[in-house]
Protein backbone atom coordinates (compact mmCIF):
# COMPACT_ATOMS: atom_id res chain seq x y z
CA UNK A 1 0.00 0.00 0.00
CA UNK A 2 1.20 3.50 -0.81
CA UNK A 3 1.60 5.44 2.47
CA UNK A 4 -0.80 8.36 2.82
CA UNK A 5 -0.41 11.23 5.29
CA UNK A 6 -3.59 13.01 6.35
CA UNK A 7 -3.95 16.20 8.34
CA UNK A 8 -7.32 16.01 10.10
CA UNK A 9 -8.79 19.27 11.41
CA UNK A 10 -11.37 18.77 14.16
CA UNK A 11 -12.87 21.02 16.86
CA UNK A 12 -12.97 18.19 19.43
CA UNK A 13 -11.24 14.84 19.88
CA UNK A 14 -12.00 12.10 22.41
CA UNK A 15 -10.61 11.62 25.03
CA UNK A 16 -9.18 15.15 25.18
CA UNK A 17 -12.39 17.12 24.72
CA UNK A 18 -15.87 15.89 23.86
CA UNK A 19 -19.35 17.35 23.47
CA UNK A 20 -20.73 14.77 21.03
CA UNK A 21 -20.10 12.00 18.55
CA UNK A 22 -17.75 14.05 16.38
CA UNK A 23 -15.12 13.76 19.11
CA UNK A 24 -15.47 9.98 19.14
CA UNK A 25 -14.96 9.83 15.38
CA UNK A 26 -11.97 12.18 15.43
CA UNK A 27 -10.37 10.15 18.21
CA UNK A 28 -10.98 6.65 16.85
CA UNK A 29 -10.63 7.00 13.08
CA UNK A 30 -6.88 7.84 13.07
CA UNK A 31 -6.11 4.69 15.04
CA UNK A 32 -8.11 2.52 12.63
CA UNK A 33 -6.56 4.20 9.57
CA UNK A 34 -3.08 3.18 10.71
CA UNK A 35 -3.90 -0.42 9.80
CA UNK A 36 -4.65 0.80 6.26
CA UNK A 37 -1.27 2.47 5.82
CA UNK A 38 -2.66 5.94 6.51
CA UNK A 39 -0.87 8.18 8.98
CA UNK A 40 -3.06 10.84 10.55
CA UNK A 41 -2.01 14.01 12.33
CA UNK A 42 -4.90 15.77 14.03
CA UNK A 43 -5.08 19.56 14.33
CA UNK A 44 -7.14 20.72 17.30
CA UNK A 45 -7.67 24.05 19.09
CA UNK A 46 -5.66 24.51 22.27
CA UNK A 47 -8.44 24.44 24.83
CA UNK A 48 -7.19 24.11 28.44
CA UNK A 49 -7.95 20.37 28.57
CA UNK A 50 -6.04 19.80 25.33
CA UNK A 51 -3.00 21.75 26.53
CA UNK A 52 -3.07 19.84 29.83
CA UNK A 53 -3.05 16.54 27.92
CA UNK A 54 -0.27 17.75 25.61
CA UNK A 55 2.28 18.26 28.35
CA UNK A 56 5.11 16.99 26.13
CA UNK A 57 4.34 19.50 23.39
CA UNK A 58 7.00 21.40 21.46
CA UNK A 59 6.49 24.45 19.29
CA UNK A 60 6.91 23.84 15.54
CA UNK A 61 5.43 27.01 14.07
CA UNK A 62 4.89 30.60 15.17
CA UNK A 63 2.02 32.80 13.97
CA UNK A 64 2.63 36.48 14.83
CA UNK A 65 -1.03 37.44 14.46
CA UNK A 66 -3.88 34.95 14.37
CA UNK A 67 -7.02 37.08 14.45
CA UNK A 68 -5.87 39.45 17.14
CA UNK A 69 -3.09 37.73 19.00
CA UNK A 70 0.10 35.73 18.69
CA UNK A 71 -0.20 31.96 18.40
CA UNK A 72 1.93 28.85 18.11
CA UNK A 73 1.41 25.42 16.66
CA UNK A 74 2.55 22.72 19.07
CA UNK A 75 3.42 19.13 18.21
CA UNK A 76 2.39 16.53 20.78
CA UNK A 77 1.22 12.98 21.33
CA UNK A 78 -1.65 12.00 23.58
CA UNK A 79 -3.94 8.97 23.85
CA UNK A 80 -2.10 7.37 20.94
CA UNK A 81 -2.84 10.34 18.68
CA UNK A 82 -0.33 12.44 16.75
CA UNK A 83 -1.45 16.01 17.43
CA UNK A 84 -0.87 19.53 16.27
CA UNK A 85 -2.36 22.00 18.74
CA UNK A 86 -3.17 25.65 18.02
CA UNK A 87 -1.94 27.45 21.13
CA UNK A 88 -3.82 30.74 20.84
CA UNK A 89 -4.81 31.85 24.36
CA UNK A 90 -6.91 34.77 23.13
CA UNK A 91 -9.10 32.36 21.18
CA UNK A 92 -9.18 29.08 23.07
CA UNK A 93 -7.95 29.32 26.63
CA UNK A 94 -11.42 29.24 28.16
CA UNK A 95 -12.83 26.64 30.50
CA UNK A 96 -16.05 24.77 29.86
CA UNK A 97 -17.82 24.00 26.62
CA UNK A 98 -15.66 24.71 23.54
CA UNK A 99 -18.51 26.47 21.74
CA UNK A 100 -20.62 28.07 24.47
CA UNK A 101 -19.87 30.69 27.09
CA UNK A 102 -20.99 30.60 30.74
CA UNK A 103 -24.35 32.07 29.69
CA UNK A 104 -25.05 29.06 27.48
CA UNK A 105 -24.84 31.12 24.30
CA UNK A 106 -22.26 30.88 21.52
CA UNK A 107 -18.99 32.65 22.22
CA UNK A 108 -19.32 35.97 20.34
CA UNK A 109 -15.99 35.40 18.56
CA UNK A 110 -16.72 31.88 17.33
CA UNK A 111 -16.25 33.07 13.74
CA UNK A 112 -12.62 33.94 14.56
CA UNK A 113 -12.02 30.88 16.73
CA UNK A 114 -13.04 28.38 14.07
CA UNK A 115 -11.86 30.31 11.04
CA UNK A 116 -8.48 30.02 12.76
CA UNK A 117 -8.83 26.23 12.75
CA UNK A 118 -9.46 26.25 9.00
CA UNK A 119 -6.79 28.85 8.25
CA UNK A 120 -4.07 27.03 10.18
CA UNK A 121 -5.08 23.71 8.62
CA UNK A 122 -4.71 25.24 5.16
CA UNK A 123 -1.33 26.78 6.03
CA UNK A 124 -0.02 23.48 7.39
CA UNK A 125 -1.37 21.63 4.38
CA UNK A 126 0.54 24.00 2.11
CA UNK A 127 3.83 23.40 3.94
CA UNK A 128 4.06 26.08 6.64
CA UNK A 129 6.04 23.62 8.79
CA UNK A 130 9.19 22.32 7.19
CA UNK A 131 9.14 18.57 6.43
CA UNK A 132 5.39 18.37 7.17
CA UNK A 133 3.60 17.81 3.86
CA UNK A 134 0.28 15.99 4.17
CA UNK A 135 -1.30 14.48 1.09
CA UNK A 136 -4.81 15.27 2.31
CA UNK A 137 -6.42 17.86 4.58
CA UNK A 138 -9.54 16.29 6.07
CA UNK A 139 -11.87 18.84 7.69
CA UNK A 140 -14.61 17.82 10.10
CA UNK A 141 -17.90 19.74 10.16
CA UNK A 142 -18.54 23.48 9.97
CA UNK A 143 -15.93 24.36 12.58
CA UNK A 144 -13.18 23.25 10.17
CA UNK A 145 -15.28 23.88 7.07
CA UNK A 146 -13.27 26.85 5.82
CA UNK A 147 -10.11 24.74 5.45
CA UNK A 148 -10.97 23.56 1.89
CA UNK A 149 -11.93 27.12 0.95
CA UNK A 150 -8.71 28.62 2.30
CA UNK A 151 -6.78 25.94 0.43
CA UNK A 152 -8.61 26.66 -2.80
CA UNK A 153 -8.02 30.40 -2.71
CA UNK A 154 -4.31 30.32 -1.83
CA UNK A 155 -1.53 30.24 -4.39
CA UNK A 156 0.97 27.45 -4.88
CA UNK A 157 0.97 23.80 -4.02
CA UNK A 158 -1.99 22.45 -2.13
CA UNK A 159 -2.95 18.98 -0.94
CA UNK A 160 -6.27 17.31 -1.67
CA UNK A 161 -9.16 18.25 0.59
CA UNK A 162 -11.97 16.21 2.14
CA UNK A 163 -14.87 17.59 4.16
CA UNK A 164 -16.96 15.32 6.36
CA UNK A 165 -20.44 16.52 7.30
CA UNK A 166 -21.40 15.14 10.70
CA UNK A 167 -24.67 17.07 10.91
CA UNK A 168 -25.88 19.36 8.13
CA UNK A 169 -28.15 21.24 10.54
CA UNK A 170 -25.13 23.04 12.01
CA UNK A 171 -23.63 25.24 9.31
CA UNK A 172 -21.62 28.07 10.89
CA UNK A 173 -23.23 31.24 9.51
CA UNK A 174 -21.64 34.61 10.23
CA UNK A 175 -21.99 38.22 9.03
CA UNK A 176 -20.59 39.10 5.62
CA UNK A 177 -18.69 42.10 7.00
CA UNK A 178 -16.25 39.66 8.64
CA UNK A 179 -14.86 38.60 5.25
CA UNK A 180 -11.70 40.72 5.34
CA UNK A 181 -11.15 40.01 9.03
CA UNK A 182 -11.28 36.29 8.27
CA UNK A 183 -8.69 36.73 5.50
CA UNK A 184 -11.07 35.53 2.81
CA UNK A 185 -10.41 37.09 -0.62
CA UNK A 186 -13.15 39.09 -2.30
CA UNK A 187 -13.60 36.44 -4.98
CA UNK A 188 -14.53 33.89 -2.28
CA UNK A 189 -17.73 35.78 -1.51
CA UNK A 190 -19.63 34.22 -4.39
CA UNK A 191 -22.19 31.52 -5.07
CA UNK A 192 -19.38 29.02 -5.72
CA UNK A 193 -17.57 30.11 -2.56
CA UNK A 194 -18.44 31.02 1.01
CA UNK A 195 -21.42 33.32 0.32
CA UNK A 196 -24.74 31.96 1.58
CA UNK A 197 -27.79 34.23 1.34
CA UNK A 198 -25.70 37.27 2.15
CA UNK A 199 -23.77 35.64 5.01
CA UNK A 200 -20.50 33.73 5.25
CA UNK A 201 -21.21 30.03 5.46
CA UNK A 202 -18.35 28.01 6.89
CA UNK A 203 -19.88 24.67 5.97
CA UNK A 204 -21.18 25.97 2.66
CA UNK A 205 -17.73 27.22 1.67
CA UNK A 206 -16.23 23.83 2.45
CA UNK A 207 -18.92 21.98 0.52
CA UNK A 208 -18.36 24.23 -2.49
CA UNK A 209 -14.59 23.84 -2.55
CA UNK A 210 -13.63 20.44 -1.09
CA UNK A 211 -12.28 17.87 -3.53
CA UNK A 212 -14.35 15.18 -1.82
CA UNK A 213 -17.38 15.40 0.48
CA UNK A 214 -18.32 12.59 2.82
CA UNK A 215 -21.04 12.19 5.37
CA UNK A 216 -21.45 9.59 8.02
CA UNK A 217 -23.88 7.08 6.49
CA UNK A 218 -25.06 6.12 3.00
CA UNK A 219 -28.73 6.84 3.77
CA UNK A 220 -27.92 10.30 5.14
CA UNK A 221 -25.92 10.98 1.96
CA UNK A 222 -29.09 10.23 -0.01
CA UNK A 223 -31.27 12.31 2.33
CA UNK A 224 -29.21 15.50 2.20
CA UNK A 225 -29.55 15.93 -1.56
CA UNK A 226 -33.33 16.26 -1.13
CA UNK A 227 -35.22 19.46 -0.23
CA UNK A 228 -36.59 17.70 2.88
CA UNK A 229 -33.16 16.72 4.22
CA UNK A 230 -30.81 19.24 2.65
CA UNK A 231 -31.21 22.08 5.17
CA UNK A 232 -31.08 24.62 2.35
CA UNK A 233 -27.90 23.13 0.87
CA UNK A 234 -29.52 20.37 -1.19
CA UNK A 235 -29.02 22.22 -4.48
CA UNK A 236 -25.30 22.58 -3.91
CA UNK A 237 -25.04 18.97 -2.79
CA UNK A 238 -26.91 17.73 -5.86
CA UNK A 239 -24.52 19.74 -8.03
CA UNK A 240 -21.60 18.04 -6.27
CA UNK A 241 -23.13 14.58 -6.11
CA UNK A 242 -20.23 13.10 -8.08
CA UNK A 243 -17.85 13.78 -5.18
CA UNK A 244 -20.30 13.01 -2.33
CA UNK A 245 -20.37 9.66 -0.54
CA UNK A 246 -21.62 8.21 2.73
CA UNK A 247 -19.25 6.22 4.94
CA UNK A 248 -20.69 4.76 8.13
CA UNK A 249 -19.13 5.65 11.44
CA UNK A 250 -17.86 2.99 13.78
CA UNK A 251 -17.12 2.94 17.49
CA UNK A 252 -13.87 2.27 19.29
CA UNK A 253 -14.39 -1.34 20.28
CA UNK A 254 -11.58 -1.17 22.81
CA UNK A 255 -13.47 1.57 24.69
CA UNK A 256 -16.90 0.02 24.12
CA UNK A 257 -16.10 -3.56 25.07
CA UNK A 258 -18.55 -5.28 27.44
CA UNK A 259 -16.13 -8.11 28.19
CA UNK A 260 -13.54 -5.75 29.71
CA UNK A 261 -15.47 -2.59 30.58
CA UNK A 262 -14.44 -1.32 34.01
CA UNK A 263 -17.13 1.35 33.97
CA UNK A 264 -19.93 -1.19 34.42
CA UNK A 265 -21.00 -3.36 37.34
CA UNK A 266 -20.29 -6.74 35.71
CA UNK A 267 -18.48 -7.46 32.44
CA UNK A 268 -20.27 -9.91 30.16
CA UNK A 269 -20.19 -11.45 26.70
CA UNK A 270 -22.61 -12.96 24.20
CA UNK A 271 -21.69 -16.37 25.60
CA UNK A 272 -22.31 -15.20 29.19
CA UNK A 273 -25.12 -12.77 28.61
CA UNK A 274 -26.69 -13.86 31.90
CA UNK A 275 -24.07 -11.71 33.65
CA UNK A 276 -25.75 -8.68 32.13
CA UNK A 277 -28.40 -8.89 34.87
CA UNK A 278 -26.03 -7.36 37.42
CA UNK A 279 -25.80 -4.23 35.31
CA UNK A 280 -29.56 -3.91 35.09
CA UNK A 281 -29.80 -4.13 38.86
CA UNK A 282 -27.05 -1.52 39.27
CA UNK A 283 -28.74 0.78 36.75
CA UNK A 284 -32.09 0.52 38.51
CA UNK A 285 -30.39 1.32 41.82
CA UNK A 286 -28.45 4.28 40.32
CA UNK A 287 -31.68 5.89 39.08
CA UNK A 288 -33.77 4.99 42.12
CA UNK A 289 -36.01 2.61 40.21
CA UNK A 290 -37.79 -0.39 41.66
CA UNK A 291 -35.52 -3.39 41.30
CA UNK A 292 -37.34 -5.72 38.94
CA UNK A 293 -35.49 -8.06 36.58
CA UNK A 294 -38.77 -8.87 34.80
CA UNK A 295 -39.65 -5.26 33.92
CA UNK A 296 -38.64 -4.00 30.47
CA UNK A 297 -36.12 -1.18 31.04
CA UNK A 298 -35.70 1.42 28.29
CA UNK A 299 -32.60 3.62 28.23
CA UNK A 300 -32.04 7.00 26.62
CA UNK A 301 -28.64 8.69 26.18
CA UNK A 302 -29.18 11.79 24.11
CA UNK A 303 -29.08 15.48 23.54
CA UNK A 304 -32.54 16.81 24.33
CA UNK A 305 -33.39 18.60 21.10
CA UNK A 306 -36.20 18.52 18.56
CA UNK A 307 -33.96 16.51 16.24
CA UNK A 308 -33.81 13.61 18.68
CA UNK A 309 -37.60 13.13 18.77
CA UNK A 310 -37.86 12.45 22.49
CA UNK A 311 -40.69 14.94 22.87
CA UNK A 312 -42.86 12.25 21.23
CA UNK A 313 -42.83 10.43 24.57
CA UNK A 314 -44.39 13.16 26.67
CA UNK A 315 -48.09 12.82 25.83
CA UNK A 316 -48.19 9.05 26.32
CA UNK A 317 -45.63 8.43 29.03
CA UNK A 318 -48.19 7.68 31.73
CA UNK A 319 -49.93 5.18 29.44
CA UNK A 320 -46.61 3.56 28.54
CA UNK A 321 -45.68 3.09 32.18
CA UNK A 322 -48.85 1.10 32.76
CA UNK A 323 -47.39 -1.53 30.43
CA UNK A 324 -44.85 -2.70 33.02
CA UNK A 325 -42.03 -0.56 31.68
CA UNK A 326 -39.27 1.56 33.20
CA UNK A 327 -37.32 4.45 31.63
CA UNK A 328 -33.94 5.98 32.45
CA UNK A 329 -32.64 9.09 30.70
CA UNK A 330 -29.23 10.74 30.63
CA UNK A 331 -29.06 13.92 28.58
CA UNK A 332 -29.18 17.69 28.36
CA UNK A 333 -30.37 20.29 25.91
CA UNK A 334 -33.48 22.39 25.49
CA UNK A 335 -34.71 23.65 28.90
CA UNK A 336 -38.34 22.69 28.22
CA UNK A 337 -37.37 19.10 27.48
CA UNK A 338 -35.07 18.92 30.49
CA UNK A 339 -37.93 20.16 32.67
CA UNK A 340 -40.37 17.72 31.08
CA UNK A 341 -38.28 14.67 31.82
CA UNK A 342 -37.39 15.89 35.31
CA UNK A 343 -41.12 16.32 35.99
CA UNK A 344 -41.83 12.82 34.65
CA UNK A 345 -39.25 11.37 37.04
CA UNK A 346 -40.85 13.25 39.95
CA UNK A 347 -44.35 12.10 38.98
CA UNK A 348 -43.36 8.45 38.49
CA UNK A 349 -40.84 7.54 41.18
CA UNK A 350 -39.49 4.05 40.82
CA UNK A 351 -40.54 3.94 37.18
CA UNK A 352 -38.72 6.89 35.57
CA UNK A 353 -35.21 8.09 36.33
CA UNK A 354 -33.68 11.24 34.88
CA UNK A 355 -30.20 12.74 35.16
CA UNK A 356 -29.65 16.00 33.32
CA UNK A 357 -26.11 16.28 31.96
CA UNK A 358 -23.60 13.82 30.58
CA UNK A 359 -21.48 11.25 32.38
CA UNK A 360 -19.30 8.86 30.36
CA UNK A 361 -19.29 6.20 33.08
CA UNK A 362 -23.05 6.32 33.41
CA UNK A 363 -23.47 6.12 29.62
CA UNK A 364 -21.60 2.80 29.70
CA UNK A 365 -23.78 1.50 32.53
CA UNK A 366 -26.97 2.43 30.66
CA UNK A 367 -25.78 0.55 27.59
CA UNK A 368 -24.88 -2.45 29.73
CA UNK A 369 -28.00 -2.45 31.91
CA UNK A 370 -30.93 -1.26 29.80
CA UNK A 371 -32.87 -3.89 27.90
CA UNK A 372 -33.44 -1.56 24.96
CA UNK A 373 -32.05 1.83 23.89
CA UNK A 374 -34.46 4.35 22.41
CA UNK A 375 -33.29 6.56 19.51
CA UNK A 376 -36.41 8.13 17.88
CA UNK A 377 -34.56 10.83 15.92
CA UNK A 378 -36.37 12.87 13.28
CA UNK A 379 -33.10 12.81 11.37
CA UNK A 380 -29.80 11.18 12.31
CA UNK A 381 -26.66 11.43 10.17
CA UNK A 382 -25.24 8.25 11.68
CA UNK A 383 -25.72 7.92 15.40
CA UNK A 384 -23.25 6.21 17.71
CA UNK A 385 -25.67 5.39 20.52
CA UNK A 386 -27.29 2.55 18.58
CA UNK A 387 -23.87 1.16 17.63
CA UNK A 388 -22.85 0.99 21.28
CA UNK A 389 -26.23 -0.54 22.09
CA UNK A 390 -25.64 -3.33 19.59
CA UNK A 391 -22.22 -3.93 21.10
CA UNK A 392 -23.75 -4.27 24.58
CA UNK A 393 -26.83 -6.30 23.67
CA UNK A 394 -29.30 -3.48 24.40
CA UNK A 395 -31.73 -3.72 21.51
CA UNK A 396 -31.91 -0.41 19.62
CA UNK A 397 -35.38 1.01 18.98
CA UNK A 398 -34.78 3.51 16.19
CA UNK A 399 -36.46 5.69 13.62
CA UNK A 400 -35.86 4.52 10.06
CA UNK A 401 -33.70 7.50 9.09
CA UNK A 402 -30.05 8.14 8.21
CA UNK A 403 -27.48 5.92 9.84
CA UNK A 404 -30.10 4.35 12.11
CA UNK A 405 -31.65 2.73 9.04
CA UNK A 406 -28.22 1.57 7.87
CA UNK A 407 -27.12 -0.10 11.09
CA UNK A 408 -30.16 -1.71 12.76
CA UNK A 409 -31.93 -4.74 11.27
CA UNK A 410 -35.62 -4.63 12.10
CA UNK A 411 -36.87 -7.73 13.93
CA UNK A 412 -39.88 -8.18 11.68
CA UNK A 413 -41.30 -11.59 10.84
CA UNK A 414 -38.96 -12.21 7.92
CA UNK A 415 -35.88 -11.20 9.90
CA UNK A 416 -36.93 -13.37 12.84
CA UNK A 417 -37.39 -16.33 10.51
CA UNK A 418 -33.99 -15.71 8.93
CA UNK A 419 -32.35 -15.16 12.31
CA UNK A 420 -31.01 -11.72 11.38
CA UNK A 421 -32.95 -9.13 13.41
CA UNK A 422 -31.13 -7.10 16.05
CA UNK A 423 -33.46 -4.22 16.92
CA UNK A 424 -36.69 -2.45 16.02
CA UNK A 425 -37.19 0.27 13.40
CA UNK A 426 -40.22 2.48 12.94
CA UNK A 427 -41.44 5.00 10.39
CA UNK A 428 -42.70 7.69 10.04
CA UNK A 429 -41.30 9.56 13.03
CA UNK A 430 -44.62 10.17 14.74
CA UNK A 431 -46.05 9.48 18.17
CA UNK A 432 -48.29 6.71 16.87
CA UNK A 433 -45.46 4.96 15.03
CA UNK A 434 -43.21 5.17 18.09
CA UNK A 435 -45.93 3.72 20.32
CA UNK A 436 -46.47 0.90 17.85
CA UNK A 437 -42.73 0.17 17.91
CA UNK A 438 -42.70 0.08 21.70
CA UNK A 439 -45.63 -2.34 21.68
CA UNK A 440 -43.58 -4.56 19.36
CA UNK A 441 -40.62 -4.33 21.73
CA UNK A 442 -42.83 -5.31 24.67
CA UNK A 443 -44.14 -8.31 22.71
CA UNK A 444 -40.61 -9.45 21.93
CA UNK A 445 -39.61 -8.97 25.58
CA UNK A 446 -42.34 -11.41 26.59
CA UNK A 447 -40.57 -14.10 24.54
CA UNK A 448 -37.29 -14.65 26.44
CA UNK A 449 -35.78 -17.09 23.93
CA UNK A 450 -36.47 -14.74 21.03
CA UNK A 451 -35.14 -11.75 22.98
CA UNK A 452 -31.95 -13.58 23.86
CA UNK A 453 -31.43 -14.51 20.21
CA UNK A 454 -31.87 -10.88 19.18
CA UNK A 455 -29.34 -9.82 21.81
CA UNK A 456 -26.78 -12.25 20.47
CA UNK A 457 -27.42 -11.03 16.92
CA UNK A 458 -26.84 -7.49 18.13
CA UNK A 459 -23.57 -8.36 19.85
CA UNK A 460 -22.29 -10.11 16.71
CA UNK A 461 -22.76 -6.99 14.57
CA UNK A 462 -19.48 -5.47 13.36
CA UNK A 463 -19.65 -1.88 14.62
CA UNK A 464 -15.87 -1.36 14.57
CA UNK A 465 -13.92 1.12 12.47
CA UNK A 466 -12.30 -1.64 10.39
CA UNK A 467 -14.49 -1.38 7.28
CA UNK A 468 -15.12 2.40 7.47
CA UNK A 469 -11.36 3.00 7.75
CA UNK A 470 -10.84 0.91 4.62
CA UNK A 471 -13.40 3.05 2.77
CA UNK A 472 -11.69 6.27 3.90
CA UNK A 473 -8.29 4.93 2.87
CA UNK A 474 -9.65 4.02 -0.57
CA UNK A 475 -11.10 7.51 -0.93
CA UNK A 476 -7.80 9.14 0.06
CA UNK A 477 -5.81 7.03 -2.38
CA UNK A 478 -8.20 7.70 -5.23
CA UNK A 479 -7.96 11.44 -4.57
CA UNK A 480 -4.16 11.39 -4.40
CA UNK A 481 -3.95 9.35 -7.63
CA UNK A 482 -6.33 11.77 -9.35
CA UNK A 483 -4.21 14.76 -8.37
CA UNK A 484 -1.00 13.09 -9.58
CA UNK A 485 -2.41 12.50 -13.07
Amino acid sequence: MTPIHVLAAAPEVFPLVKTGGLADVAGALPLALAAEGVRTTTLIPGYPAVLDAAANARAVHAIPDLFGGAARVLRAESAGLDLLVIDAPHLYRRNGNPYLGPDGKDWPDNALRFAALGLVAAALGAGAVESFRPDIVHAHDWQAGLAPAYLHYQDGRRPGSVLTVHNLAYQGLFPADLRETLKLPLRSFAIDGVEYYGSIGFLKGGLARADRITTVSPTYAAEIVTPEGGMGLDGLLRARADVLSGILNGVDTSVWNPTEDRRIAQPFSAARIDRRAANKAALQARFGLTRSPETLLLGVISRLTWQKGLDLLFDDLADLLQRDLQLVLLGAGEPAMEAGFAAAAAQHPGRVGCIIGYDENLAHLIQAGADAILVPSRFEPCGLTQLCALRYGALPVVARVGGLADTVIDANGAALAAGTGNGVQFSPVTRDALLAALRRVAALWRQPAVWRRLQRNAMRADVSWTLPARHYADLYRALVAERVR
